[in-house]
């Protein structure tokens, strides 16, 4: 499944024990695939900026599907990679995917009958941060 989130500023909320707490407005989108199709809902993205250096995450949102069953989406992983690539991030540059890693575990959770089988899926995505958009592509495990 194919996704394109739509994301507003981070605002950081400051430092916390564990590193720099930042939150995501997620603002919409579209996905498709899978023999689905429709919008992403409004939720957000809490952060940690960890000391390491990598941002740990933790978004969770909703999906719309085109005949009207809504989904909760749980989706948490890691972005990293090099100094000065990530700082081209922050500034809203357009990065190569491959200069960077960004992956996360996706879990689903819907009263939808026709949708049912994703309370029982997970699936690991890669990621491509541009500057107001997140484009997921999710493989579903067997």
């Amino acid at each position: 499944m194919n996704l394109a989130v739509d994301v507003g500023e981070t605002v950081s909320m400051g430092a916390a024990p564990l590193g720099e707490r930042r939150v995501v407005g997620i603002l919409g989108g579209s996905f498709e695939g899978s023999g689905l199709r429709g919008e992403v809902l409004s939720g957000a993205d809490w952060q940690i900026v960890r000391r390491d250096g990598v941002v740990d995450l933790d978004a969770r949102y909703g999906l719309r599907e085109e005949a009207g069953g809504l989904v909760r989406v749980v989706s948490q992983g890691y972005r990293h990679g090099p100094d000065e690539i990530l700082a081209a991030l922050a500034r809203g540059e357009d990065v190569d995917p491959a200069a960077y890693f960004f992956r996360t575990v996706m879990r689903f959770e819907t009263g939808a009958p026709y949708l049912e089988w994703l309370n029982r899926t997970i699936a690991v995505a890669t990621a491509e941060r541009r500057p107001r958009q997140v484009l997921l592509t999710a493989y579903r495990l067997l």
